[in-house]
């Protein structure tokens, strides 16, 4: 049996970042074989890391990197349970080197990115390797690359955000500015598309769908003509007595706003003026007012989900929109891809009841 000094031990600490103990059971298991007890410790980190992979990990990091002639751009995602692992250097470490790492994948595809080498193994034994040493569930959870003729990029609130913008024209320093601006914006106002060109029509039914029901379904917000038929229709027997008596008090005051009608309505009678209106559906839509409210909602709509459409933050006269910008920058200026990651994004996070915790850990 080979004989396990202190200097092994630590050795093989160094190496794994596991505990003294169980590096020197490894030693043990091993013959004092260095590799063959980093591989004892890796099949039991994969044990730990199975344990640890059904709790939630939505906090973690964003990264974004550079190929060397700046053309390129990748950004990754990885979670942890915890905001507090988040920001130890370690992990951060990490993925930075994931970033580095995804400049050179081939494609956007997670889990042939984990296949990747990296280090002695792959991203995903680094990743196990990393869960059994912090302690956390992790997850690399996304990647994405994009090049071009100018590509800029933007990290917000420490990693929680990061975002590439990529250009089509001639690299100046003003137009790498612009794109740096840009991809500001797109950190704070999340455009879902660059321009409508991108929203398909389907998509485009589907908000005219949802804009008419959530019109219907707000009758106070309907054009007066549309809004007064209901009226009429509710206390012809829907309405109860109260409701009915108000809205006849209300009509008899000339100098009432009547914007303020829905304060003086119960919540039982709105539900029942949305109902009418839902149930009169097919008339009130062959409305051409109705219609022009549905398009100005949906042309608001657009202003908001669309980057191209959106009003430019920095704009001095507040008015100027995204593409007006890059237009005052230059007339061949063309943004060909946009991307932006958000950490935790889509994940459902637990709700923590600590008192519940502290509870159960007491009884044990």
């Amino acid at each position: 049996m080979a004989n396990i000094t202190a200097a092994l031990v630590k050795e093989l600490r160094e190496l794994t970042g596991s505990g003294m103990m169980d590096c020197k059971k490894a030693l043990v298991e091993t013959d004092g074989d260095i590799k063959a007890a980093v591989d004892y410790l890796k099949e039991k980190g994969l044990a730990k890391a199975a344990k640890k992979a059904g709790r939630i990990a939505a906090e973690g990091l964003v990264k974004i990197a550079f190929s060397e002639d700046g053309k390129t751009a990748a950004i990754v995602e990885v979670n942890s349970e915890t905001d507090f692992v988040s920001k130890n250097d370690e992990f951060v470490t990490f993925v930075t080197d994931l970033a580095e790492l995804a400049v050179t994948a081939e494609s956007d595809d997670i889990e042939a990115f984990k296949a990747m080498s990296l280090g002695e193994g792959t991203v995903q034994d680094a990743l196990t390797a990393k869960i059994a040493k912090i302690g956390e569930n992790m997850s690399v959870r996304r990647i994405a690359k994009a090049s071009g003729d100018v590509v800029a990029s933007y990290i917000h609130g420490g990693g929680r955000i990061g975002t590439i913008v990529v250009g089509a024209g001639e690299a100046t320093d003003e137009v790498k500015t612009a794109l740096t601006n840009i991809a500001m914006q797109v950190a704070a106002m999340n455009p879902q598309f660059v321009s409508r060109d991108e929203i398909s029509a389907d998509e485009m039914e589907s908000i005219k769908v949802n804009t008419i029901g959530s019109a219907l379904n707000d009758p106070f917000t309907l054009p007066k003509p549309i809004l007064n038929a209901l009226l009429d229709k509710a206390v012809d027997g829907v309405w109860g007595e109260a409701e009915v008596e108000v809205l006849a008090e209300k009509r008899a005051d000339k100098g009432f706003n009547f914007n303020y009608l829905p304060n003086f309505i119960s919540e039982e009678g709105k539900a029942q003026l949305a109902a009418l209106a839902v149930a009169d559906k097919e008339n009130i839509t062959s409305n051409k007012i109705f219609n022009g409210l549905v398009e100005g909602r949906i042309s608001k709509e657009l202003k908001d989900i669309c980057l191209m459409d959106q009003v430019y933050v920095r704009a001095e006269d507040g008015k100027q929109t995204v593409a007006k910008y890059i237009e005052s920058v230059s007339k061949d200026l063309k943004l060909t891809k946009v991307v932006r990651f958000e950490v935790g994004e889509g994940i459902e996070k637990k709700q923590e009841d600590f008192a519940a915790e502290v509870a159960a850990q007491i009884k044990k």
